[in-house]
């Protein structure tokens, strides 16, 4: 990746590769993309788990639990892929906890007035009532939706895991409707989260017209400057911007007019 996808001054191959719309930018670095791999795999884990634990009663529910070894492995596993989650969570927070010491962490996730305005354009696209969707920035309104809604659903479904782990030593701190209340809230949150991811978070990243079958982006951390130009414009505008303010200024000789800048649409640059 060319030092403009750092935010540097790009050299002259760079702003060469730039004008290329096949050229790929980076996106995610590893450690992002190991986060969200781990709490995607855990998170899968304890949907299939957590169903018929919750469910052991009914048909499928009963296959799936002889399909893990039996109920006291299918909850082993359960736990394990709870721990998993939570080991997620922190290296995130930790992560994030070094970019702010490091002096690079970006407040790109943080919900602001553009959101409200995106989602209203976005309606507005949907009912036909604008020709084109809203730029979007580096992460679109339903991204950091998605990224909260993590952050409460991790809280909630480890909290209450853990009562519901230890049910003898939660009811002797706790008064019992504690232990009930963990108990109902973890189920509760499971189905919930598991509906806003299968229905909600596939549909925005993988089975979108414009996407579909899926997006690699998760897997390979890259998309192309075509591909940020159409999903995060807003961004593309932006890196346009600063190419250009990162051109050399060379004085034209006398009597030879200056060269026009170049159109927006001519050259790029990408920032993770």
């Amino acid at each position: 990746m060319s030092s403009s996808a750092h935010g540097g001054a790009p050299t002259g191959q760079g702003r060469a590769a730039a004008l290329d719309p096949k050229r790929e930018v980076q996106r995610f670095d590893l450690h992002q993309r190991l986060q969200h791999g781990l709490m995607a795999s855990s998170f899968i884990t304890l949907v299939v788990t957590g169903w018929p634990l919750t469910t052991h009663g009914i048909g499928s529910s009963q296959s799936l639990v002889e399909l893990f070894g039996g109920m006291e492995a299918t909850a082993l596993i359960h736990r394990v892929a709870g721990v998993c989650m939570a080991v997620a969570a922190i290296y995130h927070v930790a992560y994030l906890g070094y970019l702010a010491r490091a002096r690079r962490l970006r407040f790109s996730m943080l919900p602001g007035p553009k959101d409200a305005a995106d989602l209203v354009g976005n309606l507005m696209y949907f009912l036909g009532r604008q020709k084109h969707r809203p730029k979007f920035p580096r992460y679109t309104y339903f991204e950091k939706f998605d990224y909260w809604a993590v952050f409460w659903g991790v809280a909630i479904m480890v909290g209450s895991g853990l009562l519901r782990w230890y049910p003898d030593a939660t009811t002797s701190i706790f008064p019992p409707f504690v232990y009930e209340i963990g108990l109902h809230a973890h189920a509760d949150e499971a189905l919930l989260a598991s509906l806003a991811i299968f229905v909600w978070h596939f549909y925005n990243v993988h089975l979108r017209p414009q996407i579909f079958p899926m997006s690699w982006v998760f897997i390979t951390g890259r998309m192309t400057v075509e591909e940020l130009k159409e999903e995060h414009g807003a961004e593309y505008d932006e890196m346009m911007s600063e190419l250009e303010r990162s051109r050399p200024k060379t004085p034209a000789p006398a009597g030879v007019p200056a060269e026009a800048p170049p159109a927006p649409e001519d050259a790029g640059g990408a920032k993770p």
